[in-house]
């Protein structure tokens, strides 16, 4: 259903079923990893002009890998990561995949 890099690749997929029979599908939750199991390979400083998409491009050579970023840093809104000055984890790629 969704892509091997996606953050809900392994997420599986449930069904409800309305009182007319009908069936609906649905995604189950997702559970954010621990960021403590994950092995981080370098840390990036936060800079003016610096974008979460960039910094995965750059640091993990995808830009919708974003989410692992957040993942590593225990960051439940993006936004929280871009803050100037603050020195975000880059986890190794795969690692953390829930």
């Amino acid at each position: 259903m969704f892509p091997v890099t996606s953050r809900y690749a392994a997420v599986g997929t449930g069904l409800y079923v309305k009182r007319d029979g009908s069936v609906i599908p649905y995604l189950l939750r997702r559970f954010v990893p621990q960021s403590g199991g994950m092995v981080i390979v370098a840390e990036h400083l936060v800079v003016l002009g610096d974008r979460l998409d960039n910094i995965a491009a750059r640091h993990l050579g995808d830009p919708e890998q974003f989410w692992r970023l957040c993942d590593a840093n225990d960051a439940m809104q993006p936004p929280e990561l871009t803050v100037i000055g603050r020195r975000i984890k880059i986890p190794f790629p795969g690692t953390g995949h829930a």
